[in-house]
């Protein structure tokens, strides 16, 4: 299809990103226009000649045609990082349904050009010898700060302008002054805001195992023969993941390439960037939320001017403007926050794959207990799959030891630890040893309710409960919503107004009450708030200044503590009870990377889950560490269900102020999905879904409230829609596209969400 018109973005360095002017599109360029390619256009009144990108095509104009300009030329030579990040950003609108600004607001983090800092120095342009003779003069002529200038630089003929200004206490205009007299040379030159604050350290080389050395080799032939592949590296926990990105990385350095290289949680940036900084020195950088947007710009300006070769953070670094990419490694791939909760919802997986076909790269995936998806695709032959079924330097596994709470209750025990446990950390705080004890909970208390009627302490705003912490406040946690913690139930007046408590600092006391001595740290989303929380307590705790460590998710992600030789897995089963399909493998990859931080030195290590569902097959297998039992156990399930990977899912959430509104605009919207089955045979609306083949209809779930039906005073709805074919699940939500773009929506915002990592 030859499209007309065109939306163009001029200097999209600038704020004007948000907005894109329309253009026609001559006859003779029709095939040369597409998203992401770089044109000349008339802009303005005067119709001056402006470069810009197309970022997206349409067959009907916006505006009266005699108000529509043409587009004058394509510039062919303009391949530039910011027209494959435009086309990243087109690809993105249309396979996760978003509109374009919004996909550019991502793949453009830094959008407004920022203010570059400046160093100044000043030089001096007389000869030494004549410095104390002006001097004098100066001081003859009450010139005293003329004169500090020039016995200063009497020492020494350059000196930073901030010394002169703060230490000899001489004003701009003094220095002006004598620069005018000829005396002096203000020099300036731009420098970076560099958020790598860190000292020079010795490179820890290890040798290679041949299992290790083989991955390396396997992927760089690959891609030195123009065969860049995705690939999957399952490695037990411990057996050397890093060291493996260390060596891709070093070779791609080597050709002249650079590497994006993706880790799930800013709480890893600390420890994962001094081993690559160590490695790679001052070429290596990081990309996070906890930077300024000054420390961002400058990142993007090194990394596009080829002065970067390693990029390291969450999942927004996969947007750094490389342009010479050679690798993205996705670390920890399994995890959840690879995945976008706001438009568009974006997999970082996917994306990477697309950024690296159009780069040319290669894309290296890596874990110890891959997600499904990307397992799924490697025994199916779509990714190439490597695994590393040893622990590095000879280690082994933790040993692991299921406590049945059930059976410890009956035994009277109603601590939060199993007399397993306690005897274990009492042994490491005695040999010196450290421990981690992992809840994946955060805050005093789950919920507070009443012991005398039932009624539990909601959200006003919202369909949950709230959490109690320390300071005597009850928290929602979706949307902040505070109160202050009364003293009796607001339903009938009992006093018996109790907490679940379940949260980290409660754990925290538990420990102080078993072990008074012990010195403890806690890490969780309350702890690290502040820029550089994360690295002070993995410092302190990898320095031998806590002997235990409490703390939810973050702690268990890729850290790597030589002395930890005890994990306490804590209420292992709680992420069992979440109503999604997802659980057990949540609970499963949860608890095998939690057991995996025991044991990583010389010393052998011990693990300990504590669980209320000892029989269920995620933690037998997790115990287990048997990946390959868990998969085909969680396989069958999914295969059953038609649940992804097996097919896909579409997720279309309706958000709305008026509870009827939304409920009626979900229903109308699953009518519109059934008419317009390209079969003609209508889609069910229910049953087992078509998934073994693509011609098959879509199977609709719903529509329904979701779990979570009101919060913040808005009001959630839901459709899912399942096929075996990705594309077809496409062209649904272009229909739904296509059927909202003939309403005026108010007051309702919709979401497209495919293969969700959360229901709702």
């Amino acid at each position: 299809m030859a499209y007309r018109y065109a939306d163009v973005i001029i200097d999209i360095s600038h704020e004007k990103v948000d907005r894109p002017f329309q253009y026609r599109i001559p006859e003779e360029l029709a095939q040369d226009i597409y998203p992401g390619v770089c044109v000349h256009v008339p802009f303005g009144a005067g119709s001056r000649d402006k470069t810009g990108y197309v970022i997206d095509l349409s067959d009907t104009a916006a505006c009266p045609e005699d108000r529509i300009k043409t587009i004058t030329s394509v510039d062919n030579k303009a391949v530039t990082v910011e027209a494959g990040r435009i086309r990243i950003a087109y690809w993105m609108k249309r396979q996760y349904g978003s509109t374009m600004i919004a996909a550019l607001r991502t793949v453009l983090p830094v959008r407004q050009k920022l203010k570059q800092l400046e160093k100044k120095k000043v030089v001096c342009c007389i000869p030494a010898g004549d410095l104390d003779g002006l001097a004098q003069a100066c001081e003859a002529k009450r010139q005293t700060a003329k004169a500090r200038v020039l016995r200063a630089l009497a020492e020494d003929e350059e000196l930073p302008y901030e010394l002169i200004r703060e230490k000899l206490h001489v004003t701009p205009a003094t220095l002006q002054s004598l620069q005018k007299q000829g005396y002096i040379r203000i020099e300036t030159e731009s420098v970076y805001r560099n958020p790598v604050k860190l000292a020079p350290g010795r490179d820890r080389r290890v040798v290679l195992t041949a299992q290790q050395q083989q991955i390396i080799d396997g992927v760089m032939r690959d891609y030195r023969e123009g065969r860049p592949d995705v690939c999957l590296i399952h490695g037990i926990t411990g057996s050397g993941k890093t060291e493996v990105y260390l060596g891709i990385i070093e070779q791609m350095i080597g050709m002249g390439r650079q590497a994006i290289v993706l880790i799930p949680e800013i709480a890893l940036t600390y420890q994962t960037l001094l081993r690559f900084y160590h490695r790679f020195g001052s070429r290596v950088s990081v990309m996070n939320s906890t930077l300024s947007m000054g420390e961002k710009y400058d990142q993007m300006r090194r990394a596009a001017a080829g002065e970067l070769d390693v990029i390291i953070g969450p999942r927004s670094a996969l947007f750094t403007p490389f342009p010479h990419l050679g690798v993205i490694i996705i670390d920890e791939e399994h995890e959840s926050s690879y995945k976008s909760e706001t438009m568009p919802k974006y997999h970082a997986r996917e994306t990477a794959i697309e950024i690296a076909g159009m780069s040319g790269a290669c894309v290296v995936l890596g874990s110890a207990t891959p997600s499904l998806e990307s397992y799924y695709r490697a025994r199916t032959g779509e990714y190439r799959l490597y695994e590393m079924t040893a622990r590095q330097g000879n280690g082994t596994l933790p040993d692991v030891v299921i406590a049945d709470m059930r059976e410890e209750l009956r035994k009277g025990n109603r601590s939060v630890f199993s007399g397993r446990l306690k005897e274990l950390m009492a042994e490491r705080l005695r040999a010196g040893e450290q421990t981690m004890l992992f809840l994946n909970r955060r805050g005093y208390a789950g919920f507070v309710s009443c012991r005398a009627c039932g009624h539990v302490m909601k959200c006003p705003h919202c369909d949950v409960s709230l959490s109690e912490h320390r300071n005597g406040m009850l928290v929602c946690h979706y949307c902040g919503y505070e109160e202050v913690r009364r003293p009796n139930c607001p339903s009938c007046g009992s006093r018996y107004l109790m907490g679940f408590k379940a949260g980290t600092e409660q754990i925290v006391e538990a420990v102080h009450r078993e072990f008074p001595q012990a010195r403890v740290l806690r890490m969780d989303a309350d702890t690290t708030r502040t820029k550089e929380s994360y690295a002070k307590i993995l410092s302190a705790f990898a320095d031998g200044k806590a002997d235990i460590l409490v703390g939810t998710q973050m702690i268990v992600k890729g850290h790597d503590f030589p002395n930890v030789t005890l994990v306490g897995i804590l209420a292992a089963d709680l992420s069992l009870n979440r109503g999604d399909y997802r659980a057990g493998e949540r609970t499963f990859q949860l608890l095998t990377q939690a057991a995996g931080r025991a044991g990583r030195g010389e010393r052998p290590g011990e693990v300990v889950i504590q669980t209320y569902q000892p029989e269920h097959y995620s933690i037998v297998h997790a115990a287990a560490q048997d990946y390959r039992a868990f998969y085909e156990e969680e396989i069958t399930y999914r295969e059953f269900m038609q649940y992804p990977p097996v097919a896909h899912m579409l997720g279309v959430l309706i958000i709305s102020h008026d509870r009827e509104d939304g409920k009626r605009l979900i229903q109308e919207m699953a009518d519109a999905v059934r008419r317009s089955d390209a079969d003609g045979g209508g889609v069910p609306a229910g049953g087992r879904a078509a998934g073994e083949g693509a011609d098959k209809p879509p199977v609709l779930v719903g529509p329904a409230e979701a779990a979570i039906g009101r919060m913040n005073d808005l009001y959630r709805h839901v459709l899912y829609v399942k096929h075996a074919d990705y594309q077809r699940l496409v062209a649904v939500k272009d229909v739904l596209e296509a059927f909202l773009q003939a309403r005026e929506l108010k007051n309702i915002t919709v979401q497209y969400d495919f293969d969700p990592i959360n229901t709702y």
